[in-house]
C-alpha cells in the first residue's frame, strides 16, 4: 500500500506536466488564430493596393539610404495610387499623386546630375529661413483653397486631407532637391495619414504609412551623417 507521502511528489509531477501541456496547447491555439486572422486580412486586401504598398515602401527606403533607384519605384507607386485615391474619393490625395509624378521625374533627373565634387551623389542641403517662411505660407494658402474647393465634392475630410496634401507638396520638393529637413515633414504628415487611411478602410495603406515613419527617421539620420561629412 502506497502512503500519502509517496503519492504527493507523483501527483505534483502529474499536475505540473498537465499544466505545461495546457500552456503549450493554448499558445498553439493563439498562434493559429493569429495566422488565420492575418490570412483573412491578406485576402481582404486589394491586389492593386498591395502593389502600391510594396513599391511605395521600396521607394521610401531607397530614398532614405540615398539611392537614386527610389525614383522608378516611386513613379510606379504614384501611378497605382492615382487610381486608388480616385476610387475612395480622396481627391486631394489623387491630385497630389499627379504632382508627385512630375516631381519624381524631376527628382530622378536632379539626382542623376553629376556633381562637381568627387562624390558621385548630389550633396545634401539644409533648409533656409526663407524656405521655411515660404513653405508655411504655401501650406496655409494651399490648405484653404483646396479644402474650400473640395467641400463641394464627395471628398472625405476636405480640409485635413488638403492640409496633408499641402505638407506633402512641400516635403516632396525638398526631397527632390535633397534638403535634409524633408524627412521631418514626412514624419509629421505620415502619422496623420495613418489615421485617415484607417478610417477610410485602406488598411494596407495605413500600415505602409506607419512603416514610413521609422524609415523617414532613418532617412533623416542617414542624410544628416552625409551632410556632416560634406562640411568637414
Amino acid at each position: 500500500m502506497v502512503n500519502s507521502e509517496s503519492r504527493s511528489p507523483l501527483l505534483l509531477i502529474q499536475v505540473t506536466h498537465y499544466s505545461s501541456l495546457t500552456t503549450h496547447h493554448n499558445h498553439y491555439i493563439w498562434s493559429m488564430q493569429i495566422i488565420h486572422a492575418l490570412e483573412f486580412w491578406w485576402h481582404q486586401q486589394s491586389r492593386l493596393e498591395l502593389a502600391g504598398v510594396i513599391t511605395g515602401l521600396l521607394c521610401v527606403y531607397l530614398a532614405a539610404v540615398n539611392n537614386i533607384w527610389n525614383w522608378p519605384f516611386a513613379i510606379v507607386s504614384v501611378a497605382i495610387y492615382i487610381v486608388i485615391f480616385f476610387n475612395t474619393h480622396l481627391y486631394a490625395d489623387m491630385g497630389l499623386q499627379v504632382y508627385f509624378m512630375a516631381t519624381c521625374i524631376y527628382g530622378w533627373y536632379y539626382w542623376a546630375k553629376k556633381p562637381s565634387s568627387d562624390d558621385k551623389r548630389v550633396p545634401v542641403a539644409r533648409i533656409t529661413g526663407r524656405e521655411i517662411i515660404l513653405s508655411i505660407i504655401a501650406t496655409v494658402i494651399a490648405t484653404f483653397i483646396l479644402g474650400t474647393l473640395l467641400k463641394y465634392t464627395p471628398a472625405s475630410y476636405p480640409y485635413l486631407d488638403s492640409f496633408c496634401a499641402a505638407c506633402s507638396l512641400v516635403a516632396q520638393v525638398f526631397l527632390a532637391r535633397k534638403v535634409l529637413e524633408n524627412w521631418l515633414i514626412w514624419i509629421f504628415v505620415d502619422i496623420i495619414y495613418v489615421g485617415i487611411y484607417i478610417f477610410k478602410g485602406l488598411d494596407a495603406t495605413a500600415v505602409m504609412y506607419a512603416i514610413y515613419v521609422p524609415i523617414a527617421l532613418l532617412g533623416y539620420l542617414d542624410w544628416k551623417k552625409d551632410y556632416k561629412k560634406q562640411i568637414q
